[in-house]
């Protein structure tokens, strides 16, 4: 009997505050040429067709969600956000439950990188779709990198071995969930869904991905982004 061929999620965890921003609004509905990055994000995440839905992790004192048109798109889900990204994402994993197959693919990406292709995502698809872990879009480092302790620095690291992770990063269903729930139990915070795989002995891969995925953390990758989103569509 022939095996039926996985669905791809993709989930977003936007439920943060943006506190290295500054403001107070939350960096992923900030206005970035003329909409909230949250909007470009999903509009980005929602015009690759692989997607069978789209997941937002939201805070309970989101007000903004509902001015958003994505809000509304047929593909777009909601789930309760939590106080860490991994409780974002295990939340919107858990809302999944009786829908998605253990083997299915998700996607996570971060709320606030709006400059996102569907080329990139495309790839990471093409690249991972019969691996049996997965594998994170990320970026070789170039500059020369320093371990530094109270100012000093105490040697050069080999950037060779290097990356940048980047987003989406994409996991089994049923390894993603496990390897989240044995973290939350462990009491360990994991930043990205390939470190909890990683505590589990997983190896994910790396599929190189573009340096204009930028992630908008400080006030001044705003204008970055913008630059970065107006170049894209003048090609």
């Amino acid at each position: 009997m022939m095996m039926k061929s996985p669905n791809y999620w993709a989930v977003v965890p936007a439920a943060g505050v943006g506190k290295r921003m500054g403001g107070t609004v939350p960096k992923q509905y900030l206005e970035l040429n003329g909409k909230p990055v949250l909007q470009h994000t999903l509009e980005r995440l929602a015009i690759v067709p692989a997607f069978t839905a789209i997941v937002v992790a939201l805070s309970a004192e989101d007000h903004y969600w509902p001015d958003l048109p994505y809000a509304y798109h047929p593909k777009v889900r909601t789930a309760p956000g939590g106080k860490e990204r991994a409780d974002s994402v295990l939340s919107a994993l858990r809302s999944l439950d009786g829908v998605a197959a253990p083997e299915d693919w998700i996607l996570v990406h971060d709320a606030a990188r709006p400059c996102l292709t569907r080329k990139d995502v495309e790839k990471l698809i093409t690249a991972l779709h019969d691996d049996p872990v997965g594998g994170i879009l990320a970026l070789p480092v170039a500059d020369t990198l320093k371990s530094v302790c109270g100012g000093e620095i105490l040697e050069s690291v080999d950037r060779s071995r290097i990356w940048r992770a980047l987003t989406p990063q994409m996991c089994r269903f049923a390894m993603l969930r496990h390897a989240l729930e044995d973290a939350a139990e462990r009491n360990i915070i994991v930043t990205d869904e390939a470190g909890a795989l990683e505590l589990q002995g997983h190896k994910p891969k790396v599929v190189e991905g573009r340096p204009d995925n930028l992630k908008i953390t400080r006030p001044e990758d705003v204008p970055l982004a913008e630059f970065f989103l107006s170049m894209q569509a003048a090609r």
